[in-house]
């Protein structure tokens, strides 16, 4: 049996409880181990340890009565073994030796005051009540920590500041995963199997592991693996040499009347549009990975891939000042929606092609609202990339002219970008080929259901399948007297071109080239 410091929380379960509540948890599932915790307490806080080293209790006890004697605030900090008591003698019973507090604080009982101690809380001697010298900074809107500390640094600090201010101390909290080595340990510096950040930097860029953190859903633990940090190496390299591409082809910020971008123009700002949307939100909800992927989508895909190949032939037959200007409005929000992921290459990038103030300074990227037609624009790169797959085919120059092109689909609108990107002499869409003729290749069955339905039967419905020996009846699937409902089976189709000239498709849409 030993004397130690407690905080009373026993008696404040709910209250606790409530704090946490009126907390929004990113992820959400989180909470239910802050809940878990508060509920399994059976005793209260000891806040005193045995320890060599530590912040000391600046309390000193009569040698005599034990009646505790506590330092003046104006002469903290003090450490009692090495100190005097701030008396002479014992106001108790006069007693004139006095034995130091040998115990120091627990770590999360001064941790816990980082909130306080940030708004500069304070007892304020005029009003004779504690106040904040910085309020904007109380309560904080966030706190990031680990999941294994939500029981002590998290919950702590909530008993600390409720307890002082009578309010909860953060918005939201943030809670993140560990990093895990080759054997799927939590890597620990105490263990000895961890990976120094240092060493990783010695090989990769800062970005490059920046981008290999955004890998994992928030909260959850991942392994490291470098060839996700060689994925983020080529990320920075993609940026790099996409941006000196911009840089080559443009002559700087060109305001230009939206009715002279042509359709692929105003498609590309639409799905740039469309994608910061999601983006937005994903990082307004810390899901940093999803954010992370459409990013990536719409930079590499859709604005590299896609739309600079365009722009890319416009502006080599000659100016072409809607696609300059796309290209830049384009590329500068994809900078500052980067920054926050890959700091480093939006920052060397931002500032020599858009301004001297670094792009962390910059506003978030909003959305234009541009009015285009997106799934004519999609249709219309997809046929682009059938074009291209065609002349690699053929060990065909991506320069190489064609002749006349068809396109199976519907692309009204952007015949001439097609037909510049790919050095075609023409283009027309034939939405409504009668060339085309789909046939069923494949019909896959929903086997965890029908298995214990058919029993027996299933080999015969599978050997009914292979010898084509089937129909589909308003919408079911007749086969080896059984009729299968539409949800239990799906139908892969192909489609054969039946007239003149080459045919290939790519993700649905057909050309034909001639």
């Amino acid at each position: 049996m030993s004397e130690q410091w407690y905080i009373e929380i026993l008696d404040r379960k709910e209250d606790y409880l409530e704090a946490g509540r009126e907390m929004d948890w990113y992820p959400e599932k989180m909470f239910t181990r802050y809940r878990h915790w508060i509920e399994g307490l059976e005793w209260d806080w000891i806040i005193s340890r045995q320890r060599d080293s530590g912040i000391p209790f600046p309390v000193w006890y009569c040698g005599h009565c034990d009646e505790p004697v506590v330092a003046d605030k104006q002469n903290l900090p003090v450490d009692p073994i090495e100190d005097d008591a701030p008396v002479d003698s014992c106001p108790e019973c006069g007693h004139d030796s006095f034995d130091p507090e040998r115990d120091v604080l627990d770590t999360w009982a001064t941790s816990s005051l980082t909130p306080l101690i940030n708004a500069g809380w304070d007892w304020d001697p005029e009003e004779e009540e504690y106040s904040m010298e910085r309020p904007q900074l109380y309560p904080a809107n966030l706190r990031p920590q680990g999941h294994d500390i939500i029981s002590f640094w998290l919950f702590n600090t909530v008993v600390k500041c409720l307890e002082h201010t009578g309010e909860t101390p953060f918005d939201s909290v943030l809670i993140n995963g560990h990093v895990l080595n080759e054997d799927s340990e939590k890597m620990s510096k105490s263990k000895g199997n961890y990976t120094p950040p240092s060493e990783l930097m010695e090989n990769y860029s800062t970005d490059g592991i920046r981008y290999w953190c955004t890998s994992t859903s928030v909260g959850n633990d991942f392994p490291l693996k470098r060839k996700d940090i060689e994925t983020g190496e080529k990320m920075v390299r993609k940026i790099w040499n996409a941006s000196k591409l911009v840089h080559q082809l443009t002559q700087g910020t060109l305001d230009v009347d939206e009715d002279s971008l042509q359709p692929v123009d105003r498609w590309m700002k639409a799905e740039l549009d469309r994608s910061l949307e999601e983006i937005t939100e994903h990082m307004r909800e810390h899901r940093y990975d999803a954010a992370r992927r459409e990013l990536r989508q719409v930079f590499w895909h859709t604005f590299c891939d896609d739309y600079l190949e365009v722009a890319k032939q416009r502006l080599q037959n000659g100016e072409d000042r809607a696609a300059e200007h796309t290209l830049r409005h384009v590329h500068e929000k994809l900078l500052r929606a980067w920054a926050p992921i890959l700091p480093h290459i939006t920052e060397e990038v931002y500032s020599e092609m858009y301004s001297d103030a670094s792009v962390h300074l910059q506003d978030w990227p909003q959305t234009t609202e541009t009015d285009a037609d997106i799934e004519t624009g999609q249709r219309a790169m997809k046929a682009i990339s059938a074009l291209r797959q065609y002349k690699n085919q053929n060990d065909m120059s991506l320069s190489a002219e064609l002749g006349r092109v068809e396109v199976l689909a519907d692309t009204s609108g952007f015949e001439a970008a097609i037909a510049d990107t790919v050095h075609a002499e023409s283009v027309v869409s034939v939405p409504d080929s009668d060339r085309l003729e789909k046939t069923i290749s494949h019909i896959g069955l929903d086997y965890e259901t029908l298995g214990p339905k058919l029993g027996d039967d299933l080999g015969e419905v599978d050997d009914a399948l292979d010898d084509n020996d089937w129909s589909i009846d308003s919408g079911h699937l007749r086969v080896a007297g059984h009729m299968i409902a539409p949800e239990n089976f799906t139908v892969e189709e192909t489609r054969e071109y039946t007239g003149e000239g080459d045919h290939i498709e790519a993700d649905g849409v057909g050309v034909v080239i001639k």
